[in-house]
């Protein structure tokens, strides 16, 4: 009698699992970054021909990337805890195992791609209007389709190959360029948690093969008679067939009592109504594992990778501006620090930014009128350098020339910074006039007495202590809003004989600055003194 309870009890409890299951197990989103592997070759190839094939709009749209991080994120850190719950019994695959010894380091990752991704960042790149990422910043397409093509395993030679491949068929902005490591960064992890879902969905069918191997050994023990009874039972559920499934529910029945292997016939017979075999699976099950593991370990030592690379050199190699700029008719430019060649790319941006030419284009017209000037006044010229018409008085003349429309808080900066002392002093005046006219009294009969009288009025030197410090606090302000422009400098490398070792010494000078040359902080590869 009690048997006969425990079959009538049985299916009710099937229905309570799978709905319970059901509602927990995730959906099976998108497939990990996988492709077929590709030579440099190849890669430089798809690249020409993924450039061919974008279609760019340069109008700013919103921000998914930020919301997409969040996800991952997410999704990343309940695969974790899940991992973590899981009964030490029970072992877990190599690819769980490397995400839960390296999720320190994807957190890492993950708040450094947010800090380095700002809100508005993303949303001035260019954007795709095709293909599977359209909306979404084209240079992240791109480090989409080179992480599925090596497998995650990111190097600085494919790299460099793709990149430069790209532009010869179209070119990347310097924002492109510079965003290539965050959205490496925020690729790895995209991809990071596409395999951590794989494998979460791969653990809830092996829970579900346990859970059946479990009700199948009870039953036998109880009533073997009976046993036919739970077999139909699975085969009225609608079980999930998947590698993971069949390769966990035959490993179990191999284990246990021979009279289980009824359940065993079943479920061949079941496979093969759909052209598979239980061989063929536990093969495709050992191979999934195999590749999940390679691409999370690419991935994980991928992120290390994007931390130790120098990416001030990959963007001056790879950027077409630092290429023109460098043709620079005096010779100067690429003698120069690297925060004085960065800001001239900056000023090369911004002219580009609100004029309808390229960035490569503004460069080129600038090199056009140093090279001018180098014909009709000589080399040695300062107008002959390509600076003089990038942040210095040369600006205007640029600007005409590529028809700039600079905003108006540009030209307001602009006209502060060329006349300091007539903002500073009549700024001080206006709020000195202001304050005085709170002083204002009627004169005889009603009349309003003489601007003069509030010169003279014994609150006027009162009045103009707090008046210019409050302006003094206001100039500050002003100007801590825009950074302070460093003045252009070189990097020079002297071998200086020192006479304690006879060795030689590299030093940074900057000429033209008063005072004995500084050390050179630790002779850092990109060269920045």
């Amino acid at each position: 009698m009690k048997s006969k309870n425990n079959m009538q009890t049985l299916p009710l409890r099937i229905q309570n699992w799978r709905a319970a299951h059901e509602r927990s197990r995730p959906s099976a989103g998108e497939a990990p970054l996988r492709a077929e592997l590709f030579s440099v070759e190849q890669l430089a190839r798809h690249a020409k021909a993924l450039a061919a094939n974008h279609q760019v709009v340069t109008r700013r749209g919103s921000n998914r990337l930020l919301a997409r991080l969040g996800q991952n994120e997410d999704m990343l850190r309940a695969f974790n805890r899940a991992t973590l719950a899981v009964n030490p019994s029970r072992v877990i695959t190599p690819a769980a195992e490397w995400l839960l010894d390296n999720f320190y380091l994807i957190e890492e990752q993950i708040q450094l791609a947010r800090r380095h991704l700002p809100w508005g960042y993303s949303r001035e790149l260019p954007r795709l209007l095709n293909s599977s990422s359209a909306g979404l910043p084209r240079v992240y397409d791109i480090v989409l389709e080179l992480i599925s093509h090596v497998d995650a395993q990111i190097d600085a030679g494919p790299l460099h190959a793709f990149i430069a491949a790209y532009q010869t068929v179209g070119s990347l902005k310097l924002g492109e360029l510079w965003a290539i490591p965050i959205m490496l960064r925020l690729g790895l992890i995209e991809n990071l948690q596409r395999v951590a879902t794989r494998l979460t969905i791969a653990r809830e069918d092996r829970d579900l093969a346990d859970w059946w191997v479990d009700r199948l050994q009870e039953m036998a023990e109880k009533n073997s008679s009976h046993l036919v009874m739970v077999v139909a039972d699975m085969a009225k559920s609608d079980l999930p067939l998947s590698s993971s499934f069949v390769a966990e529910f035959c490993q179990r029945l191999s284990r246990q009592s021979p009279v289980l292997h009824l359940a065993r016939s079943w479920l061949e017979q079941r496979l093969v109504e759909q052209g598979l075999s239980i061989e063929q699976l536990v093969q495709l099950e050992s191979q999934n594992q195999a590749a999940d593991q390679v691409s999370v370990s690419h991935s994980i030592t991928s992120l290390r990778f994007l931390s130790a690379m120098d990416w001030k050199e990959f963007v001056e190699t790879l950027s077409l501006v630092e290429e023109t700029l460098r043709t620079d008719p005096a010779g100067v430019y690429s003698k120069m620090d690297f925060a004085t060649r960065d800001r001239y790319r900056h000023a090369v941006e911004f002219l580009a930014r609100h004029s309808q030419l390229s960035e490569a284009d503004v460069a080129r017209r600038a090199i056009q009128l140093a090279a001018d000037s180098a014909r009709q006044k000589g080399c040695e010229d300062r107008t002959a350098h390509v600076g003089f018409h990038l942040i210095d008085k040369g600006q205007s003349m640029l600007g005409r020339l590529v028809k700039v429309r600079r905003p108006w808080r540009t030209i307001i900066e602009r006209s502060i910074h060329r006349f300091p002392l007539t903002f500073y002093a009549g700024g001080i005046g206006v709020l000195t006039v202001l304050a005085m006219l709170g002083f204002h009294t009627p004169g005889p009969g009603g009349r309003s007495a003489g601007m003069e009288t509030h010169f003279f009025h014994p609150c006027f030197p009162a009045l103009r202590q707090p008046t210019g410090r409050g302006f003094d606090e206001l100039a500050v302000h002003a100007a801590g809003q825009t950074p302070p422009a460093p003045s252009p400098g070189f990097f020079f490398r002297h071998c200086l004989r020192m006479p304690h070792d006879g060795g030689c010494s590299h030093y940074a000078h900057e000429p033209g600055r008063g005072g004995s040359p500084h050390r050179d902080p630790g002779d850092s590869p990109s060269g920045q003194s």
